[in-house]
């Protein structure tokens, strides 16, 4: 064993400063490890789940994109005639073509990649040959044409369905007379091609050359960039003989040859070309890539590495591809997200700096007496600044590794560099904010210091240049962003200042909350002098002779509130837009059209599908012809009162039915006294109508006004153009069967149920002949619909459009979904930092409030009026926060809107209508505000009860508590 040292008498043993303040605070010291560890967590995710997302995007805009357009084509001409029979040969063999396809593949240059699975090689005719053969198709009495192809691995893309796979028995050669070919299963069911079939291609200046079908290949992955770069090679396609709508149609289709069969089509006038095809492979590709990726596209295509290419395979190659295209529309979509997913960002990392300095703050004033004395007895202000340094740094830094390792851990995807740079930055502030305010603070040494009351505190000549100087830069920042917008800064990556705006608008909405704050604290006061009770008046008393320095959590509860409400307003209004573009394309819940007219009773059959509540129909015609002109107007015949309920339900255009009813106006346009109809038609309850008139000779019904037939021109509702183009006075449309009616524009709506787009004509169907009545289309009602359910129950073939999957098709890349998740984070973390923040200054204060209560309970106070005092102590800040975040979150939403535009973030689709802005969102605005008051009401009651409980002799003892 080893001897016990004593340590002789007189000296002394210094206690580890780090260790002893750890066990002196351990709770202080878990409470700062959790934050840092939450906030590191957070700060290193953020920039991980962004990559993850572009990469994401990166990958579904190249997948989304045709393989003819992703894939870098190079094709060659066949060699010149002038050569020899024997060289031209050659030139097409697999040999030859497997080491110019290794060239090709050699010049593909990172971080562009190839896709060999998909990639291909081969030879095909560039010009289609008609074959005569009996038994082929022949849709207009015109012979099908066909392509030769003899594509590298065939037996690896395809399986047999029936027969088996050609082959090349001996050399083939210009000269050959017959070879062997497959067919997929779809070129054999257009073209009524079997196994065994045998099929002339005509020949150049020679017999035809007798192609025999020994097997029908299903593709293995049809949508691969194998087939998909000439999708002939496996669908055919019904191809018009001529540019004239009424020229005959043929069938094209492609004649799969192995490889080594093709110097054969030399001797067919189809013109054979060789062809190296490499489909790209961007699984792997970071969109952080993509200018080195667009530069090793473009030296692919017109570039350094296609002047090699040409060395190696043919000087008259050419290459072309789709790509660059492709990724300039995602560098477009990126650099129109980037600014508003810059918004989220730099907001939330704004409040949590803010919550981080905070905790610094409290730390620093909690130990404010403690600093003092220490500098009054010599501690050198380096020396105390170190010592903070350490003890905060030996919690924090282990916190932010944890919080890093998380996050690296929950999203292994992404640039590890600016995790670990994010990660760092928080832990660095967490370690630096308690020691640069004591050091602030303590610059003098001295012992005691008057009192600082938060009513009776003057703001200083630099704090009030320093409010001045935020100010500006808020103001610029607004005024930037409602002038410019976040859809400008596309290619810049969005602007920090102008980014920040909603935070600076907290920052300095709570700035003036501070100022103001002494005020309505004097008019309580005052106000309460005369009340009996003691409570009241002692709250108002601790909350005025408040530390300046504790109104900091007021600047960090404005600055989460705020973000949290302009982060709800986003997510709020991205689900508007989306909503309001999804009913402007169906005009209901559901829609079922058909432009030839639907099946008869299909409105009753589709009131019986599960889910639907009314049905509205509506006769729909896109050739309506006003003045019998040129133009061409969607005119659509509905039954008003339907048709009105269904437009006031759907907040799209409503009306007064009894405007748009036919019965309602005589020529002169004057209402009628007696509400006759003068058109002689009844219409039904589902809005179909039935005749009351004779037809005349030529067929057509007698109901209706026609041009000068003295009839009541029909009132119609109209779009804004079509009002602005024909005016008000009654003008005459033709109908699509040649009838007249005369219309008079009563309404104008920017947009209607029926009709999708900016131009439309509706009027009452009992003024229009009965052949322009049919139903063509159904506006449905209801809930969880159906669309193959709607669709059996309408009967025949109609396009079937759910309101719920036309909303879902708009979040279809996965940048807006990464953004969209961005700001659900946000409004989480603005509420989360709220409420942090507010405990932080609770639990500042606890220990004051726990020796208040043990003083006032030895002269009498009862526990009931101590948890009322410790409530109403906390209650006007809470209050003012509350109220001070709400009104500064809405303040913000409402200054920030014009510059927002949300609808490339709402709507993927192209050409979707609909336009996206900021919407105030009721629940991320006052949800967090109530919250925050909850909890301060909650924590006051509680340290109420706890104190209650225990004795009051620990807590009055003087100097044994920290």
């Amino acid at each position: 064993m080893r001897p016990h040292r004593r340590t002789p008498l007189g000296t002394r043993v210094p206690a580890p400063w780090v260790r002893t303040r750890l066990r002196v605070a351990p709770g202080v010291a878990v409470g700062l490890a959790l934050l840092v560890a939450v906030t590191a967590f957070l700060a290193a995710v953020c920039p991980r789940v962004v990559d993850r997302a572009e990469d994401a995007g990166l990958r579904r805009a190249v997948a989304d994109a045709e393989a003819r357009r992703t894939t870098v084509q190079v094709a060659a001409p066949q060699l010149n005639p002038g050569f020899s029979p024997e060289r031209r040969e050659a030139a097409l063999r697999p040999g030859t073509l497997r080491r110019q396809y290794a060239a090709v593949l050699g010049e593909v240059r990172r971080p562009l990649a190839a896709d060999r699975a998909q990639s291909s090689y081969g030879v095909r005719t560039a010009t289609p040959l008609a074959v005569p053969d009996a038994g082929l198709a022949r849709p207009d009495n015109v012979p099908p044409r066909v392509v030769l192809a003899a594509q590298n691995d065939l037996a690896g893309h395809a399986r047999p369905r029936s027969g088996r796979l050609p082959r090349a028995t001996g050399t083939v050669t210009a000269t050959t007379r017959a070879v062997e070919a497959a067919v997929t299963t779809e070129t054999a069911e257009h073209l009524r091609i079997e196994v065994g079939s045998v099929i002339h291609v005509p020949g150049a200046d020679r017999a035809p050359l007798a192609v025999r079908v020994t097997g029908i290949l299903a593709p293995r992955q049809p949508e691969g960039a194998y087939w998909e770069a000439q999708p002939l090679l496996r669908s055919p396609s019904l191809v018009r003989d001529g540019n004239s709508p009424a020229a005959p149609t043929y069938w094209l289709g492609a004649l799969l040859l192995p490889p080594q069969a093709a110097p054969a089509m030399l001797g067919t006038s189809g013109n054979p070309v060789r062809y190296w095809q490499v489909a790209p492979d961007t699984t792997r590709t970071p969109a952080h890539a993509l200018p080195e990726l667009r530069s090793a596209v473009a030296t692919l295509e017109s570039g350094p590495g296609h002047g090699r290419i040409r060395d190696a395979v043919d000087p008259d190659a050419v290459t072309e591809t789709d790509l660059d295209t492709v990724l300039d529309d995602y560098e477009d979509l990126r650099s129109r997200i980037a600014p508003l997913v810059s918004v989220a960002a730099l907001g939330t990392g704004a409040v949590a700096l803010v919550v981080l300095l905070m905790a610094g703050g409290l730390a620093a004033d909690r130990r404010r007496a403690e600093l003092g004395l220490l500098r009054a007895r010599g501690a050198s202000l380096p020396g105390l600044a170190g010592r903070l340094l350490a003890e905060t740094a030996v919690v924090a830094v282990p916190a932010g590794a944890l919080g890093l390792a998380a996050a690296l851990w929950a999203v292994p995807h992404g640039r590890s560099a600016y995790a670990v740079a994010a990660a760092g930055t928080v832990t660095l502030l967490a370690c630096l904010a308690l020691p640069v305010r004591a050091a602030a603070r303590h610059r003098t040494a001295h012992l005691h210091t008057g009192r600082e009351d938060v009513v009776s505190a003057r703001p200083s000549r630099r704090r009030t240049v320093a409010e001045l100087t935020l100010l500006v830069l808020a103001a610029g920042a607004v005024e930037a962003l409602r002038r410019r917008g976040t859809s400008e800064g596309a290619g810049t990556r969005g602007d920090a200042l102008v980014s920040l705006a909603p935070v600076l608008v907290a920052v300095i909405a709570a700035l003036v909350l501070v100022r103001l704050h002494p005020l309505p604290l004097r008019l309580l006061t005052r106000a309460t002098d005369r009340l009996r009770g003691a409570v009241v008046s002692l709250a108002l008393a601790r909350t005025s002779r408040t530390s300046v320095s504790a109104v900091l959590p007021l600047l960090a509860l404005l600055t989460a509130l705020t973000t949290a409400a302009f982060g709800g307003s986003v997510t709020a209004g991205i689900g508007a837009a989306r909503d309001h573009a999804a009913l402007l394309t169906t005009g209901a819940d559901a829609r079922v059209e058909s432009t030839s007219g639907l099946r008869a009773g299909a409105a009753e059959r589709v009131r019986g599908v599960p889910g639907v509540e009314e049905v509205t129909t509506a006769a729909l015609t896109l050739e309506a012809k006003p003045h019998d002109g040129p133009e061409s107007v969607p005119l659509a015949a509905v039954s008003p009162d339907a048709y009105a309920r269904l437009a006031d339900r759907a907040h799209l255009g409503a009306f007064p039915a009894r405007t748009l009813t036919a019965a309602t106006t005589t020529p002169d346009g004057s209402a009628r006294p007696d509400g006759s109809s003068g058109s002689g038609r009844s219409s039904g309850p589902d809005g179909s109508s039935d005749s009351g008139g004779s037809a005349g000779p030529d067929g057509s019904s007698g109901s209706g006004g026609s041009a000068g037939s003295g009839a009541a021109p029909l009132p119609a509702l109209a779009s804004s153009a079509v009002a602005h183009r024909y005016g008000k006075a009654p003008f005459p449309v033709r109908l699509a069967d040649g009838a007249h009616v005369t219309v008079r524009i009563a309404l104008v709506r920017e947009s209607t149920p029926a009709v999708t787009g900016t131009e439309f004509l509706v009027v009452d169907r009992s003024g229009l002949p009965s052949a322009a009545t049919r139903p063509t289309t159904l506006l449905v009602t209801g809930s969880d619909l159906d669309a193959a359910a709607l669709r059996r129950a309408a009967g025949g073939s109609p396009g079937v459009t759910v309101r719920a999957q036309e909303r879902a098709a708009y979040a279809h890349s996965p940048l807006q979904t990464g953004a969209e998740h961005l700001y659900t984070a946000a409004v989480a973390a603005g509420a989360g930092y709220a409420l942090l923040a507010l405990l932080l200054a609770l639990v500042r204060a606890a220990p004051e409030r726990v020796a208040l209560l043990a003083r006032l309970r030895t002269m009498g106070l009862t526990r009931a009026q101590g948890r009322r005092l410790l409530i109403l102590e906390s209650l006007p800040q809470a209050l003012l926060a509350a109220a001070g975040g709400t009104l500064t979150g809405w303040a913000a939403v409402r200054l920030l809107s014009p510059g927002i535009d949300l609808t490339t973030l709402a709507l993927a689709t192209p050409g979707a209508a609909g336009v996206g802005h900021l919407r105030t969102d009721p629940v991320s605005l006052l949800l967090p505000a109530l919250a925050v008051l909850l909890l301060t009401v909650a924590v006051a009651a509680v340290q109420a009860w706890v104190t209650g409980r225990r004795g009051s002799v620990r807590e009055l003892r003087v100097g044994e508590r920290t």
